[in-house]
């Protein structure tokens, strides 16, 4: 997984509540099993008209926003099925933070293990954050997980809570995979006593 330190980047303001796992990855690109090639397909239904070309008004397609690597948007993102694809999605196309003043549960703890950070705010702070995503390319916030602030295009700095578990895996890159690997000496040793003490299984 990619390590998650610090990110100077594009912020995108979304300002909808209940953005749905189907809203951002709809339901008929779920039959890969890859966690590539899905970016193309975010927020398909919201991002291209019937014929497949693209809605000018949505903010991804506008030219400032193509590149973002933040979003901020409303409240409750995330909500509805548990896919995995809707972050391996975000991921993707290239956003590797969300900002919102909630989450549902499931999407939350999927963007931990998948390298995104997801920052839950008070409304309030958003609304900061969303009117300074607002400005465009030449407005960059810079996210520091180690310190844990997040820092306007104007240098108006906010602070955010984090469980330091997870943030000790986004910043060393350690996934489910990684971290059941950090404990391979001690795997290995058990499996070879456990041999010793049952041959016969």
């Amino acid at each position: 997984m990619q390590k998650f330190d610090k990110l100077t980047g594009i912020a995108a303001p979304m300002p909808l509540i209940n953005v749905d796992t189907d809203m951002i990855i709809p339901k008929q690109f779920l039959k890969t099993i890859k966690r590539s090639g899905l970016g193309v397909n975010l927020f398909d239904e919201m991002r291209y008209d019937g014929d497949g070309a693209e809605i000018p008004d949505f903010v991804l397609n506008k030219p400032q926003y193509r590149e973002a690597e933040i979003l901020v948007t409303g409240d409750n993102f995330g909500c509805g099925s548990s896919r995995e694809h809707a972050p391996w999605a975000l991921l993707d196309f290239g956003i590797r933070c969300v900002i919102a003043p909630s989450f549902a549960d499931i999407f939350y703890n999927n963007c931990f293990k998948n390298g995104i950070l997801p920052i839950a705010l008070p409304q309030e702070q958003v609304d900061i954050l969303m009117k300074d995503a607002e400005k465009g390319a030449n407005a960059r916030m810079d996210i520091d997980l180690e310190a844990q602030t997040i820092t306007t295009s104007d240098g108006e700095v906010v602070r955010f809570d984090i469980d330091p578990f997870r943030k000790h895996c986004l910043i060393n890159g350690l996934d489910d995979i990684a971290l059941t690997l950090e404990k391979a000496p001690a795997i290995d040793a058990f499996e070879a006593r456990a041999a010793a003490a049952r041959p016969w299984v």
